[in-house]
């Protein structure tokens, strides 16, 4: 039951803090729709998504007219694409099949361009991840994802190898953007399958023929009560951050409760996680300077920011029967403001970002770096956070985008969500001759837990 008392708190939060659902995300399994005939499937793929999200927009703004939360983004998740291709030649046939469905149902973005290789590939998986240059430079809301590891798999190095060449290309595919087409692709190692934010959605194998998943935000409710604990113990800090998520975590579920029945589909999962936009108040860095540190980056951040991300998981799990995605927070540095103010001053370094990731909910996310960065590199930074990944039995990924031109200290414009970003030093020395090797990463010990 929800009391008077938290009405009033909600609405405060919207209004003075920034608070918001930032994203219903409907998933849909395609698996109906694989045909011999590319035609065919790419018809079938239209027609699916078509219906099954005819109402998600439409629904999503009454949803915010009636409960008075904003609701930023409506998006859809599918089924990997590389599981549906089947024998297509060319699955950037299939990617504007994709983006033409999410642009006639009006939603934000559409994710699940997507091939899971973390052990191994086959002929479909390699043949859409060489599409991905021209896929994501040729459609406007497509997003997609590659997983490259596991805990129970290891490390497929022949495919982070790759990877880098396929960021290099798509960046260049997209100079005139500044290499945006990066921002909607992310490497992952351990992949979750309810994930409802981008670029990394897709609808995972183990999942229903249809879901609702919703993505909750907050940085700013929670700078905000970090005010009521200033000066105080540690403690006393986890304990308000506790009861904040707690606080947010409940208007998600109600959103994700309400959108599920109107739409007469089931509701997934509540993701946790606090997701920062540019704008001012709403930072996930300006939470952790909130706690006493100078800047964001400076000795003490990683220790912050685990406490932070353990706090958020306490109070959401409380307020929601169904916690999945990532859950916890978010650090990409174009998209919070904070973030991108430490990195211009030098006090975030892209390796305490790196250090960073061990704690948080993802990874190395929407960082740009010179547009001469070498292939190898992209493919190293990737291996390292999927080492991360890997031994730590979490999800890490990697959103970097080498923009064409760019160097060290530049500023770079993204727009809206995607805000901004100082161009990041990295490494001069190479790490080629690793790279080169390719092969598989075996599994850690930990994974053999049966």
């Amino acid at each position: 039951m929800v009391t008077p008392s938290e009405v009033l708190s909600v609405l405060q939060m919207i209004d003075k803090q920034k608070l918001d659902v930032r994203t219903i995300t409907m998933g849909i399994n395609l698996l109906s729709c694989v045909s011999d005939d590319d035609e065919r499937l790419c018809q079938k793929v239209y027609d699916k998504i078509c219906f099954s999200a005819r109402d998600l927009v439409r629904t999503g703004e009454q949803i915010e007219k009636d409960f008075g939360v904003p609701i930023v983004n409506k998006r859809i998740s599918v089924t990997p694409a590389a599981l549906i291709s089947g024998g297509m030649k060319d699955p950037v046939r299939l990617a504007l099949a994709l983006d033409k469905a999410a642009g006639t149902t009006g939603v934000n973005f559409i994710g699940g361009y997507t091939a899971l290789v973390h052990k191994s590939q086959t002929e479909n998986d390699s043949r859409l991840i060489d599409s991905m240059p021209e896929a994501f430079s040729s459609t406007e809301r497509l997003c997609g994802s590659v997983n490259i590891g596991s805990t129970r798999a290891g490390i497929n190095m022949s495919a982070v190898k790759r990877m880098g060449h396929v960021i290099k290309e798509l960046s260049e595919k997209t100079a005139a953007t500044r290499g945006f087409g990066c921002a909607k692709l992310v490497v992952f190692c351990n992949a979750v399958e309810d994930n409802p934010f981008m670029a990394g959605a897709f609808h995972g194998a183990g999942e229903g023929d249809l879901a609702i998943n919703v993505g909750v935000s907050g940085p700013g409710v929670v700078a905000s009560a970090l005010e009521q604990v200033r000066g105080m113990p540690i403690d006393r800090v986890a304990e308000m951050i506790k009861r904040t998520a707690f606080s947010i975590t409940r208007v998600g579920q109600l959103v994700a409760l309400e959108a599920s029945r109107r739409l007469n589909i089931p509701f997934g999962i509540v993701d946790l996680s606090l997701a920062p936009t540019p704008a001012v108040g709403d930072s996930v860095a300006r939470i952790l300077e909130a706690m006493g540190l100078e800047a964001c980056g400076c000795h003490g951040t990683t220790a912050a920011l685990a406490l932070l991300n353990d706090a958020v998981k306490k109070g959401g799990v409380m307020a929601s029967s169904q916690v999945g995605g990532l859950s916890g927070a978010f650090i990409p540095v174009s998209e919070d403001a904070g973030m991108i103010s430490a990195a211009k001053i030098g006090a975030l370094s892209v390796e305490k970002l790196e250090a960073m990731t061990a704690v948080c909910s993802v990874g190395l996310d929407m960082i740009a770096v010179p547009g001469d960065t070498p292939a190898e590199t992209i493919s190293a930074i990737i291996a390292d956070e999927a080492a991360i990944g890997m031994i730590n039995n979490k999800t890490t990924a990697v959103r970097l985008v080498p923009v064409p031109g760019a160097n060290v200290g530049d500023m770079v414009e993204f727009g809206g969500l995607f805000g901004s970003a100082p161009v990041m030093p990295l490494s001069r020395f190479s790490p080629k001759e690793f790279i080169d090797r390719e092969g598989r990463i075996p599994a850690p010990l930990n994974s053999l837990k049966n």
